[in-house]
């Protein structure tokens, strides 16, 4: 924006793109997202948390949003669900050290509970607003796979007519970010599952396990693809 200029954020016009650099270093996005306030959502956070990962990685992880402890330590995919994450990606034969991690929302909504802070699933008009940051890291990192977690993420990449249960595991050729004058992005593989969170969630060992397995399955079509 101008010196001097500003940006009426509102239902119908919030948007992340004003402050978005046109540029495909993850460290100069990173930081010109400290300073993003294309929604609300910055208002009740503690800090942005952007993506995190080689630049190189072949394959680009996408969740819905940080959760108490990625807001809280600056980093995807540290809490609990992140746990459950790192044991299904090494269950099918994925390095973490080898993913781009992101988010669809960069920074955490949540709603009070007594003393805890509970998540809240954003808004659409929220999840559009952050668009332009996801399509800045697709063109940054030019994976050759982007798995999407959860319904959220799907949605966000493949459109809102996306069924996370009856299309998951699929892997779904897609132009799934815009292109810039310089960057040309070519069609990636996409591939949908539940997110880590939903194994923590179920409401026995037996629902766990079973949400486990459906992860680790997805994720190994994943593996198979890059091979």
């Amino acid at each position: 924006m101008r010196p001097g200029s500003y940006f009426l954020v509102t239902e119908k016009t919030a948007s992340a793109a004003p402050f978005v650099p046109l540029s495909t270093s993850l460290k100069t996005l990173a930081a010109a997202a400290e300073k993003c306030r294309g929604c609300d959502l910055y208002k009740a956070a503690t800090q942005v948390v952007f993506g995190a990962g080689p630049k190189k990685a072949r394959i680009l992880l996408v969740g819905e949003q940080p959760g108490d402890q990625e807001d809280r330590q600056g980093e995807p995919f540290v809490g609990p669900a992140g746990a459950i994450l790192d044991k299904a990606l090494a269950d099918a034969g994925i390095q973490r050290e080898e993913v781009y991690l992101t988010n669809a929302v960069k920074h955490f909504k949540w709603e009070p509970r007594g003393k805890r802070r509970i998540h809240k699933k954003p808004r659409a008009s929220e999840i559009k607003a952050c668009r332009p940051w996801l399509e800045a890291e697709l063109r940054a990192v030019q994976p050759a796979v982007v798995v999407c977690l959860g319904a959220t993420a799907a949605q966000s990449v493949l459109g809102a007519s996306f069924k996370l249960m009856k299309q998951r595991g699929q892997l779904i050729s897609s132009r799934v970010a815009a292109r810039l004058p310089t960057v040309a992005l070519a069609e990636v593989g996409v591939v949908a599952t539940i997110h880590p969170s939903a194994v923590l969630r179920a409401p026995d060992s037996e629902g766990r396990r079973a949400a486990y397995e459906m992860l680790v399955a997805d994720l190994k079509v994943v593996a198979k693809a890059l091979r």
